[in-house]
């Protein structure tokens, strides 16, 4: 009797092979956290702990600087080494909320865009999210299944080979 394999099409055994051989990759990784402004106290704690885990194992760590998940992971990293940070704004730090203001202050790396002050934010994070994504290679995303800017950016991301760990807070 035989029977067919389904295998899987070249180009996907080829990604398989490099996400495998990044996981096994014991070397420093730029990884990058994007992630919802609304989060779960309780998923915020996680987040800040991958982040501290990830920057104790000295990995770079590339985020935006807002409130939700940008900011546990921005708690988690400046716990460990600060020069592990980099923070990528949509906007310039003046647009950004008082309450990240104070958290902003004690990053290393902080990279304003201040030319995208006059476009709606939505916008200006997609684009932050897109460079964000292309200075990392790694991604590691928590959203909600309707977060179509987050969803967007995975995509993207994955087009670009990146390895995208997507995360779901419902």
């Amino acid at each position: 009797m035989s029977r067919s394999l389904d295998l899987p099409s070249l180009d996907r055994v080829d990604t398989l092979a490099q996400e495998l051989a990044l996981l096994q990759d014991k070397g420093k990784r730029r990884i990058a956290f994007l992630g919802s402004r609304h989060v779960p106290v309780v998923s915020m704690h996680l987040v800040e702990l991958i982040a501290r885990s990830l920057a104790q194992e000295g990995h770079s760590i590339i985020t935006s600087g807002s409130q939700g998940v940008n900011a546990a992971v921005i708690r988690g990293v400046l716990d460990v080494d600060p020069s592990l940070l980099t923070v990528l704004l949509p906007q310039s730090l003046e647009r950004q909320s008082f309450e990240i203001r104070d958290q902003l202050s004690h990053v290393l790396h902080l990279i304003e865009k201040a030319d995208n002050d006059d476009l709606p934010l939505p916008i200006a994070s997609s684009l932050c999210n897109q460079e964000i994504i292309s200075r990392c290679d790694q991604l590691i995303c928590f959203a909600f299944h309707d977060s179509e800017t987050l969803l967007t950016s995975c995509h993207s991301a994955e087009e670009m080979g990146k390895v995208v760990s997507l995360m779901f807070f419902d």
